[in-house]
């Protein structure tokens, strides 16, 4: 999310009285290409952690229940690691559906990003999930780009990701309704890592990685032919999330009928 500029005479101010940038803001003054770099390379990161883990947690065991656990236990760690620290540069969406709901956000009058924002978080995400699943692939001496077979076009499996999905996008815009999101690294990895086994999907939630995930034929593969599925139910289950919080966190009125903060 973006904050906006403080007026010319706000400059003068005295430091507890100054402007604050809206909950979850990214720095007014962190550029663009800064952002777009942070992005690229956090999805690249959790993309390279899923998708390793789930290489490794293979070769391990063949136990599927144990694979499951060692590639989401590695997936909570390393995503809270990751929002906690390119949090404070791009705000750590590493997600378009994340991306899409703080622009349709913004465009209602909250805090969010910009059209251009849009434009250069997206691509970054998508291209950043690519890399890492070729990363990934490379240190376990995968092919690096071997389409996947695992087919997850079943409609059961499309519900999760529109419930895994929801449920992301009213965690992390509850938090920020809250003012709450410097609870963002544990509670955003934490839900995570509870859809990984409360989803039919393993909850993927997120369309860059849901793309990323089809270029490795390996434990966390989904088939190129189930990926518009999936990424369509996560706009869905995006779309269904911000009217969860319009719901739940409704903004009360005051007595002179204006909105409460």
């Amino acid at each position: 999310m973006t904050a906006t500029e403080p007026a010319a005479s706000d400059a003068i101010a005295p430091a507890d009285t100054a402007p604050q940038p809206a909950p979850g803001a990214t720095p007014p003054r962190t550029p663009l290409i800064a952002r777009a770099a942070a992005e690229l390379v956090g999805t690249a990161a959790l993309v390279a952690i899923v998708v390793g883990s789930g290489i490794q947690a293979t070769k391990l065991t063949d136990d599927v229940a144990l694979q499951l656990l060692a590639n989401s236990t590695a997936t909570v760690f390393g995503l809270g690691v990751l929002i906690a620290l390119l949090g404070p540069v791009s705000g750590a969406h590493f997600n378009p559906a994340v991306t899409l709901a703080e622009w349709w956000t913004a465009r209602r009058g909250g805090a969010g990003v910009t059209a251009r924002e849009l434009a250069v978080y997206v691509p970054s995400q998508i291209a950043g999930a690519i890399a890492g699943a070729i990363l990934a692939d490379a240190m376990f001496g995968e092919p690096l780009v071997k389409w996947s077979q695992h087919d997850r076009s079943a409609g059961n499996l499309l519900l999760g990701e529109v419930v895994a999905t929801a449920g992301l996008i009213l965690l992390i815009f509850g938090l920020a309704r809250t003012d709450r999101l410097r609870f963002a690294p544990v509670a955003v990895a934490s839900y995570i890592g509870a859809a990984y086994w409360f989803t039919s999907s393993t909850s993927f939630a997120n369309p860059a990685v849901t793309i990323g995930r089809a270029f490795t034929d390996t434990f966390a593969g989904i088939a190129p032919a189930s990926v518009p599925g999936f990424i369509a139910m996560q706009l869905i289950g995006a779309a269904v999330g911000l009217a969860l919080v319009a719901v739940i966190f409704m903004r009360g009125k005051t007595g002179s009928g204006t909105t409460a903060a």
